[in-house]
């Protein structure tokens, strides 16, 4: 009777579960097409991403630099400015719909090609320093890492014990919210992880076009400015995004990265 009643009334767990299996197929679907590619033609994916998304943001940002200019430039009054902020206001919203949307549309293709990169990197036992150790590439997302990024991308927590793989996890949704070309910020404990992740996952980003930075507490306002500007200039291709892994001293709670398997320590 009870197995029969937890069949008919699943857990919370369950039904979040089986909402989140269905996109984790199409991932894998959308993987397996991607073997056959060259290393340029599945760094050329980044670029078709991004101009989906400029494609489908141009007209906000054509009336925005537009709204702009005439705040800058013009002689206007109170009332005139206010209504321009107003208006402001709401086509950065909805071009953050749109972009939001667009992600979402995205996400399993996106998601596909982080895995195909982890793994080539694995295949070819990539070997790199990472905070001063050697480490050979040798990880590739399971299912439960790709539920794990999902959740993430949805603005939610996932809660995953030490050992499974909550660093890579996390290099999923950085590289699909990295596309509009804003940037993205991980935000860790402590100095330290915050340069091993950055490191550690830095090929996954370097194969698919974007860059990555590492921002540290003892740095000044200065050199932060400049490795931010830096890492967006010097990117692997012009339309590159930017990945900084910072660090956060804040006493309320954030989602964090913590050690997985294979953590140099």
């Amino acid at each position: 009777m009870w197995k029969l009643l937890q069949k008919i009334f699943p857990t919370k767990r369950e039904r979040d579960i089986r909402q989140l299996l269905p996109i984790v197929e199409a991932i894998n679907r959308e993987y397996e097409q991607l073997h056959h590619l060259t290393d340029a033609e599945l760094r050329a994916k980044t670029d078709l991403f991004r101009s989906i998304l400029r494609e489908r943001t141009s007209c906000y940002q054509e009336r925005i630099q537009e709204l702009r200019q005439r705040l800058r430039t013009e002689d206007l009054s109170y009332e005139q400015r206010l209504e321009l902020y107003d208006e402001l206001a709401r086509l950065d919203a909805e071009e953050y719909r749109v972009i939001q949307e667009t992600l979402d549309e995205l996400l399993p293709q996106a998601y596909a090609v982080v895995k195909e990169a982890c793994r080539r990197l694995a295949e070819r036992q990539y070997t790199y320093q990472v905070v001063g150790h050697t480490v050979t590439w040798d990880m590739v997302p399971f299912d439960v890492q790709l539920m794990g990024a999902i959740v993430l991308h949805q603005g939610k927590i996932a809660e995953m014990a030490t050992g499974e793989g909550k660093t890579l996890v996390a290099v999923m949704p950085l590289y699909l919210n990295a596309l509009p070309g804003r940037g993205v910020h991980l935000v860790t404990v402590n100095d330290y992880l915050a340069r091993r992740d950055a490191q550690w996952m830095g090929p996954v980003f370097e194969m698919l076009g974007m860059s990555v930075g590492c921002i540290q507490a003892q740095m000044s306002i200065e050199e932060r400015n400049g490795s931010t500007s830096a890492i967006s200039r010097t990117g692997p291709t012009p339309s590159s995004a930017s990945i900084t892994c910072a660090t956060t001293w804040s006493s309320t709670p954030t989602i964090s990265s913590s050690a997985s398997t294979g953590t140099p320590s």
